[in-house]
């Protein structure tokens, strides 16, 4: 766990995940008669077989088995191991499934609402607190592509920014510069003026753009994908159909459904690897048979 934080600057969350995946590994091994540093290739092999029998989906079984994996190169390489018994073992490949995505048309829509309640003045101070944040949320979500823990954990620094972007901190620790555009910046100043009106006081660590009384000292992710998902069954749009990734998704989408390159994408999205950013080629697709469709000489279109 040190190592995977101090060299690969992986987040709380991700150690916190393969611990329980480790555990859960030393426990299947334990029933075996052996331990997670001694487990041999059949072990390895046995644990596998069980999760499958379980009905654990590809993508956790591949989890899994990529904790595993990482555990044993670590031995290995610091010589408490002298082989990696998940060599030889091919795990599961993971689909990579196309990712959700709402329709301009539905994200209008849901702008709209959040700007709307956001400026109702029957709201009691409270309320129009509540909902002021809601809208700034949405808006620099659908605005940037951050990551959901991206978002909620902005500093209250990002205020100072000049100009029409903000320094982002993502995975790892990596910076990178999001542009937030005017309606954006808007819903946020707007949010941080309610803030500040008489009477009012935020819970939480002062620090925080979005702070509140949680163990972090802000927004938690659980409450803002609630919050967001009676917001959009308010402005008729299932429930099921929208979290805080969709939204992160149709940023995306959307960006490259109007010409951005893929490049570009990447580097807003603050993804390391452009193969991640790649399960929205469905969408350069699309765009790319239109503009055949439309423009080839030998188009039905081109010859009307």
């Amino acid at each position: 766990m040190e190592m995977m934080a101090v060299e690969r600057g992986a987040a709380q969350n991700t150690l916190d995940a393969y611990r329980r995946d480790l555990d859960d590994a030393s426990g299947h091994f334990s029933t075996r008669g052996t331990s997670l540093k001694a487990a041999s290739t059949e072990d390895v092999r046995s644990y596998v077989s069980a999760l499958a029998a379980e009905g654990l989906a590809e993508s956790s079984r591949a989890r899994r088995l990529s904790a595993l994996r990482q555990f044993y190169r670590f031995l290995y390489t610091e010589g408490h191991r002298g082989d990696d018994p998940t060599g030889p073992i091919e795990g599961a490949k993971k689909k990579r499934p196309l990712p959700k995505v709402m329709g301009e048309e539905e994200v209008d829509r849901l702008l709209d609402l959040a700007e709307a309640e956001a400026e109702n003045p029957a709201l009691s101070p409270s309320a129009r607190l509540r909902a002021a944040r809601l809208c700034a949320l949405v808006e620099l979500l659908y605005a940037t592509g951050l990551r959901v823990s991206e978002l909620v954990a902005l500093p209250r620094s990002v205020l100072r920014a000049t100009g029409q972007a903000i320094v982002v901190k993502g995975k790892g620790g990596k910076e990178r510069m999001v542009p937030i555009g005017e309606a954006a910046g808007d819903a946020m100043r707007r949010y941080v003026s309610v803030a500040k009106e008489p009477g009012r006081k935020l819970e939480g660590d002062e620090r925080f753009l979005f702070p509140a009384a949680s163990e972090t000292g802000h927004l938690t992710r659980q409450a803002f994908a609630r919050d967001l998902k009676s917001l959009a069954a308010r402005a008729g749009i299932p429930a099921a159909k929208i979290s805080p990734h969709v939204l992160r998704h149709a940023f995306a989408s959307h960006l490259l459904k109007h010409g951005a390159d893929l490049r570009a994408v990447q580097e807003l999205l603050g993804h390391s690897d452009i193969s991640t950013t790649q399960i929205y080629t469905h969408v350069l697709e699309e765009r790319l048979v239109r503009l055949v469709t439309d423009h080839h000489p030998l188009s039905p279109a081109s010859r009307d």
